[in-house]
């Protein structure tokens, strides 16, 4: 199982079984911080009571070992008083001496690493504070903690990305856990009797016996969505833990899967699933707790981001940063490159196709900052060559095309670095999707219509090509990207819908009514299904914003960064997700995040502080491929075999009329179906690949 996640940890691996207890442990390393072999996993603690397989970084360790020296030294020095003897050493100095660096907390945020005090960026191991350190890894830290702390008080005290699988002998009981966002995977699942887990699913795969079926109730959902939703994997009983999620487990829950879906909270036989973060909880106290001066908002929002970034660039490898010329990416590295000492590494790729290419934005704003940037010009044919790969890569069905830019710019950056800081969550946190822009104004413009006219207004925009519209919105100077896609896209949301929220529902779905193209299914709920789970929010624009932080954030975006960059042994890093960034987008008001039709004002607001506005001020493009016209050229072949009608009839997944029907008005140029299209491709070629 282990040996099938060698991309993900090419440096070093490990096993521990336990055969009396009936546990086995695998691990790959990418060795980050220490790269001696005092972090080799799995670890097991100090004491001998927890053995850990831990996937991430625990970007404030250095604070926690220091947290955790200052409370074992001041136990030390209570219990000599009580002896009637004295302290051998002052417990803040003996925590101030130690090695290895560290920080403090900022007081208003407990969750957001003020700057490290000169002179405590070293490494190495020591004693501090009564605690034997063998090395500086985090996973050394995270052992410690849960000694002292316990498993959630851990959690809660940790900030950073990760997968945690930690057995505890003592108790004979097994914590699942994994970070607050959903930045790394954890899978898991039964299979004919054994429990198994892992970071992607081809590790349960090569579990003995793996047989577990597609289940058409989450292909269905698949299909809407073009990615598999929390809390769901494509396997029956296989399931993904959900972000923010422990899941706790003795050898009774180990048997055979629970009678409903996991979700928390869940308690059952020998099974407990509680949530130790709640992102909702944070939105929602966030949007009561409103920041009311925006000047003073965004000075501390820089100060936070520096604070993430400073604490993210922590790394015993290189490291660099995607820089794609957008506000995001911009933001990130112009903050970090402040940081820096000398050049930050930053990398792009441009493409022929002018219309899909940002490397022009990118090399403007890296001269600018002074980085030092690299670029790589891809040819149709370099993306095409990456197509073949995308099922193992991705190991389940996944419809992001931007997914093949990404592996394209994660393989070129692996070149020279080991670690890469991303610019991604910034849309969901501070309002850059356009459909938070646009939705309201449409709907407050169509919504006293009538139903029947408003089917019919749909009908007639439907009815006119992309290319038509296209055209129109060149003539009247309509600063959009795709502007006949979204316009055919927003035609297809307002028909039939009943609200705004009804409205977002659909315009985050590429096949509306799934049920009617995979044969025998009953599409699985899910959290854009179930409105009486959505975050009590005031403004359906925040709703959106919480909505897609939940479900789009960690099912789509940063599962597609993760695997893309894992392939190729690079570790990735999102400043934006950092806990206190979260918490204090969730305080700034809709007014002060998006204004004048245009989202993210927070950012840019920042990142003019920077760089020139004229630099990055342009219609939100995205890390877009010409997909459209691939499938109606080079990649025609390829997809007509996959959606040939006999073999869709002969596989029994699908209905092929619809699938034909979409086909052929794509390559007539009718419609642009490359995204509804795109998902039925991807689970086609999953299925070839594993036939």
């Amino acid at each position: 199982m282990s040996d099938r996640l060698a991309h993900r940890g090419p440096d070093d691996r490990g096993q521990w079984v336990d055969p009396e207890a009936g546990i086995a442990l695998g691990h790959r390393r990418l060795a980050i911080l220490d790269l001696s072999p005092a972090g080799h996993q799995p670890m097991a603690s100090a004491s001998g009571r927890y053995v850990i397989a831990f996937n991430g970084e625990i970007y404030n360790h250095l604070v926690l070992r220091r947290e955790l020296g200052a409370e074992m030294a001041a136990a030390v020095t209570g219990s000599e008083r009580m002896a009637g003897g004295k302290a051998t050493a002052d417990p803040v100095s003996c925590v101030e001496a130690a090695p290895g660096g560290g920080g403090r907390l900022s007081p208003g945020s407990p969750l957001t690493p003020a700057r490290l005090p000169a002179g405590e960026r070293g490494f190495g191991g020591s004693v501090a504070g009564g605690l034997d350190w063998r090395g500086h890894s985090d996973t050394e830290t995270l052992l410690a903690a849960f000694e002292r702390w316990g498993v959630e008080e851990t959690l809660r005290r940790a900030v950073g990305m990760f997968a945690v699988a930690l057995w505890d002998r003592a108790e004979r009981r097994l914590h699942l856990a994994r970070d607050r966002l959903g930045e790394k995977p954890l899978y898991y699942g039964w299979c004919r009797g054994a429990f198994v887990f892992g970071s992607e699913l081809k590790a349960l795969r090569a579990s003995p016996g793996f047989d577990n079926a597609v289940d058409r109730g989450v292909l269905s959902a698949y299909l809407r969505f073009n990615y598999v939703p929390e809390p769901y994997s494509i396997y029956r009983h296989v399931f993904k833990l959900e972000p923010g999620c422990v899941l706790t487990l003795s050898r009774q829950g180990t048997v055979s899967p629970p009678p409903s879906t996991p979700r928390a909270p869940m308690r059952g036989p020998g099974l407990e699933l509680r949530r130790w973060w709640s992102l909702q909880e944070v939105a929602e106290r966030g949007q009561a707790n409103l920041l009311p001066d925006e000047r003073s908002t965004l000075d501390t929002l820089e100060a936070r981001l520096r604070d993430a970034i400073r604490f993210q660039s922590i790394a015993d490898v290189p490291l660099g940063a995607f820089l794609s010329g957008g506000v995001d990416s911009s933001t990130i590295v112009a903050l970090m490159q402040a940081e820096a000492m000398s050049p930050v590494r930053t990398f792009t790729i441009g493409f022929e196709d002018a219309a899909h290419d940002e490397a022009l934005h990118a090399r403007a704003v890296a001269r600018h900052l002074g980085t030092d940037h690299t670029e790589l010009y891809v040819t149709a044919r370099d993306a095409l060559d990456v197509i073949p790969r995308l099922p193992e890569i991705y190991d389940e069905p996944f419809a992001d095309s931007s997914q093949i830019p990404t592996h394209l710019v994660c393989q070129q950056a692996r070149r020279h670095v080991t670690v890469a800081l991303s610019g991604d969550g910034g849309d969901e946190l501070f309002g850059g999707y356009n459909r938070y822009v646009w939705a309201r104004r449409v709907w407050g413009k169509l919504a006293w219509l009538p139903s029947a006219l408003r089917v019919a207004l749909a009908r007639w925009i439907l009815a006119r090509p992309t290319r038509q519209w296209d055209a129109l919105a060149a003539r009247l100077r309509i600063g959009v990207t795709l502007p006949g896609d979204k316009a055919h896209k927003l035609a297809e949301g307002v028909a039939g819908v009943r609200d705004l929220d009804d409205l977002y529902v659909r315009l985050v779905s590429e096949w509306k009514q799934p049920e009617g193209v995979v044969l025998g299914a009953s599409e699985v709920p899910t959290l854009l299904s179930q409105r009486g789970d959505w975050p009590a929010l005031r403004e359906a624009e925040h709703r959106m914003m919480a909505l897609d932080a939940l479900s789009y954030l960690p099912g789509d975006i940063l599962c597609k960064v993760d695997r893309a960059a894992m392939s190729v042994s690079l570790e990735t890093r999102v400043p934006f997700l950092d806990p206190g960034v979260v918490e204090l987008a969730w305080r700034i008001p809709l007014a002060m995040k998006i204004r004048d039709g245009q989202g993210k004002r927070p950012l840019r607001r920042i990142l003019r502080r920077y760089v020139p506005p004229e630099l990055i001020e342009r219609p939100k493009q995205g890390f877009a491929i010409p997909l459209p016209e691939w499938l109606r050229g080079q990649l025609r072949d390829w997809a007509e075999a996959l959606l040939e009608e006999h073999r869709l009839r002969d596989e029994g997944f699908f209905d092929p009329a619809p699938i034909r029907r979409r086909w052929r008005e794509h390559l007539e140029g009718r419609r642009n179906w490359q995204a509804a299209l795109w998902g039925v491709l991807m689970f086609q070629a999953w299925v070839q690949e594993r036939a």
